[in-house]
């Protein structure tokens, strides 16, 4: 088990090397200047001492040296241009509370609504229950969230004036985003659930326990939901870091100050620092949620462990 953890922690820190110098070489490679609009009216040393203060005058090998070993030694994202003397760190710090609020609940939300509708469906296959699963699986797929946002801010705020349009700080303000963000994930673990466990049902050993008398609903209960939701966890990874990084357009769409917000707002701004600094943290957020799952998964499933030995 030990090397196995290892093998995948190695894999994380390569992944994220990668994901940092290309993210880094990306952005600096993109004509225009990040001061230009800030600095062009002022004199020409109060210009040069802005550009040394970022370490833009120094050549992109440089920069990004300086960058990887104050990443490394300190922690260190570096400055907002943008929003001089605000460090990045602190901005992830302060808004990933307010990302991983709305995310964390419409995670749970769509995780425990998906995974009961996706058992129905299963239970109930080509009849109306299934259907009517289906159809909303195919909606939470297909419909884009800003559409399934606009469409409730006009039938909650418009039309019956139960819930606010935007805003943070108060309940209400969570219960229109947490619909939207979860909707997605209602759809994906409904559809996954329903064909795990109807591929699960057809397998040799649920027919054996059934012929030796185990009544249906043990055979669920003990065998079928559990190999049924194994293969969901591989899903899971990918869900947690849906968390921050699919909250962009709905966070905007609501006034949410969350990471998503300010992402937003630093391409805009072209906040160099700001940017690479949150590409990073999603980046590292979705590896380390990988890793945690793989080690879940098998602890969970001792095959894992043998396939990656082999």
């Amino acid at each position: 088990m030990l090397k196995f953890v290892l093998k995948r922690v190695v894999y994380m820190l390569v992944t994220l090397l990668i994901i940092i110098t290309v993210t880094f070489f990306m952005m600096h490679s993109i004509p225009g200047d990040p001061l230009a609009s800030m600095a062009r009216n002022l004199p020409e040393q109060t210009r040069q001492n802005y550009y040394a203060k970022y370490g833009l005058d120094k050549p992109k090998g440089e920069q990004y040296l300086i960058f990887m070993k104050n990443l490394i030694t300190k922690g260190d994202l570096g400055e907002s241009i943008r929003y001089p003397g605000r460090r990045v760190t602190d901005t992830l710090m302060t808004n990933s509370v307010v990302s991983g609020t709305t995310g964390g609940l419409a995670l749970i939300l769509g995780i425990i609504i998906g995974v009961t509708l996706g058992i129905v469906a299963a239970l109930n296959k080509n009849r109306w229950p299934d259907y009517v699963v289906m159809i909303i699986a195919i909606m939470g797929i297909t419909v884009p969230v800003f559409v399934l946002g606009a469409l409730l801010q006009y039938f909650f705020t418009v039309q019956l004036r139960v819930l606010p349009t935007t805003g943070w700080g108060r309940l209400e303000n969570l219960v229109l985003p947490v619909i939207v963000l979860s909707f997605n994930t209602i759809a994906t673990y409904a559809r996954y659930v329903k064909s795990n466990m109807l591929e699960v049902m057809n397998q040799d050993y649920i027919l054996t326990a059934e012929a030796k008398g185990v009544t249906p609903i043990n055979v669920i209960k003990s065998h079928v939901l559990r190999n049924a939701f194994l293969p969901c966890i591989t899903i899971l990874g990918g869900q947690i870091a849906s968390i921050f990084t699919g909250s962009f357009i709905v966070e905007k769409i609501f006034g949410i100050p969350g990471l998503g917000f300010y992402y937003i707002s630093s391409i805009n701004d072209r906040d160099y620092t700001m940017i690479i600094g949150t590409t990073v943290f999603f980046g590292a957020l979705f590896v380390v949620a990988q890793l945690v799952i793989d080690v879940v998964y098998g602890i969970l499933d001792p095959r894992m462990r043998i396939k990656a030995k082999d």
